[in-house]
Parts: structure tokens; sequence; C-alpha cells
């Protein structure tokens, strides 16, 4: 099992910022502590290329973000700091996207500790992402011809506005996102597949739900890789999520994706998505819980 991780996912921000970076310190070390993986499972991703990046976002996006150029509205809808560094750090959350896709094709399963940036479109970035790996590692496998029809499975809180924009009309990519309907983003983008629930939805009917959904997907589609965002905000500790789902649920709802594509035995990238509850200790066990069960599944 190969697992992308850099330090610089870890980006510094100024003290009191509500997205919780700390995380991705975080999860590596409790994985390793816990004996879950060993450190030669941790693979070092390098920048993607700007030849990959424009495979998916506008040149005139990316010379924005190269060159330091976005407007400070565009900061404040993006929600970070503009510096290099920051650029840099999603560069190469991208790469490990494609490299764990990469991995998964001769191996089934790779996983991002940090990634799953759908808020990401092509020509501007929101909501804390700022280029889309999801995008990027899917139109990196579909342009070298590595598969020729792609899923995404979205179970953040949040709807894949990015993404779902991104391919609007793609027939190659099947987009999925099952999300809090009344959740942030407030006007939603149209994904091949949305499925919105109600504030307050428990364990039971959600994973009900999403049995039910991953059913009928599999049984109509045969994906030859599918992307899996994995966020953790469906938790009912969530400080934004509005859902009522507990840390086992969470768990229950990874051993059913992962179950269902190693039963049709489609390679799969994970990426480990958004989680905003207070305490971090119950973000960042419920991130591991994702790689515990790709690890006993896997």
């Amino acid at each position: 099992m190969l697992i992308a991780y850099d330090p610089i996912f870890a980006h510094p921000l100024p003290e009191g910022h509500r997205f919780p970076m700390a995380k991705y310190e975080l999860i590596p070390a409790q994985l390793l502590r816990e004996g879950v993986v060993t450190a030669g499972q941790f693979h070092q991703p390098a920048p993607v290329s700007e030849e990959t990046i424009l495979l998916t976002h506008t040149a005139a996006y990316w010379d924005k973000l190269k060159n330091q150029r976005l407007s400070e509205k565009e900061v404040r809808r993006i929600g970070l700091p503009q510096s290099p560094e920051l650029v840099m750090r999603e560069r190469v959350i991208c790469q490990g996207t494609i490299d764990c896709a990469l991995h998964a094709l001769d191996h089934g399963i790779g996983l991002n500790v940090a990634g799953g940036t759908h808020h990401a479109f092509a020509d501007h970035g929101e909501g804390f992402c700022l280029m889309n790996d999801f995008a990027v590692a899917a139109n990196y496998l579909l342009h070298h011809k590595l598969a020729g029809y792609v899923m995404i499975i979205d179970l953040d809180v949040h709807q894949g506005n990015g993404t779902a924009a991104i391919f609007k009309g793609n027939k190659r990519v099947f987009t999925f996102s099952m999300h809090g309907e009344h959740n942030y983003p407030f006007h939603k983008e149209e994904s091949v597949w949305d499925v919105g629930l109600p504030d307050g939805t428990t364990d039971e009917i959600y994973l009900r739900k999403l049995a039910d959904c991953l059913s009928f997907l599999f049984a109509r589609e045969r994906p030859d890789f599918v992307f899996y965002l994995s966020g953790v905000d469906i938790l009912a500790t969530d400080r934004y999520g509005r859902m009522k789902v507990t840390e086992d649920g969470c768990r229950c709802r990874d051993e059913l994706v992962l179950n269902t594509v190693k039963h049709y035995g489609i390679p799969c990238a994970v990426a480990m998505g958004g989680g905003y509850s207070p305490q971090l200790r119950h973000i960042v066990n419920a991130h591991c819980n994702t790689f515990k069960t790709a690890a006993a599944i896997f």
C-alpha cells in the first residue's frame, strides 16, 4: 500500500485559522505509532508538471498561481493566504494523487494523506482548494490512455462542485457526490449523480443510502478506475458538517466503498478531503481509520 506524504502538506497558517493543517503531520505519525504502516510505505511526490496541470486548469489561472497574481477577492474565495509555498504544496499534492493512481493500477490501492481538493475549478479556486487533484489525476490517466472511463466517488460532506464543473459533459468521467443538501457550496454544480442528504443524517440512514447507491452504480457502470474522496466532515463532531454520523459509521462507509471496488477488481486512489471537528483527535482518528480499512481490505 503506497501512501503519498510530504511535510509540505502541513503548510503554516496564521494563528487561529480554521483550516486544521496540523492533521497532515498527525496522520502519518499515528499510523506509524499504531503499526498500521511502515516508514517504507510512505512516498514523497515531486511537484506535478505544468504540462499536466494544463490538462485540467486554464493557462490564465495557472499563470496567476505561478506568478502570485491572484486578486484579494480571489484569495478570499480560496480562504488561504497567497504564497509560492502554498502553490508548491498544491503541486506536490496533485502529483501525490497521480502517483497513488499509478500505484493502484498495479496494486489495487493508493492513498494520499492530503488531497480531495474538489472545490477547485478549471479557472479558479475556492473553499481551501487551489488545484483539483482528482481532476488533474483523472485527466492524466485519460490523456496517457491508462484508463478510458473514470469514476469519482465524492463522500465529503460538501458537494464536489469544482470536480462536477470540470467534467460536465465529459462522457469519460462519472462524477458521483453524496453530500449535505443544505451545506456549502450553496450553489451546487451538476455532477452526473448528486445525492443531497438532510441535516442530521445518522449512521443507519447514511449507510443504507450509500449501499443502495453503490449497488446501483456498479451494476450499471464499469469504470476502469475509481477515485474516492473520503472526507470526515460527515462526523457528528464536525463544526460545519451538520450530519450525525459516528466515527464507526464513517469507518463503515470506507468499508462499503473499498470492499465494492475490491469486489469488482477496480483500482482505486483515495484522498482524505475535509474534516473540521474542534478536537483534532476526532479528525485524525477518522482519517486513520480509512488507512486501516484499506490495509485490511487490500
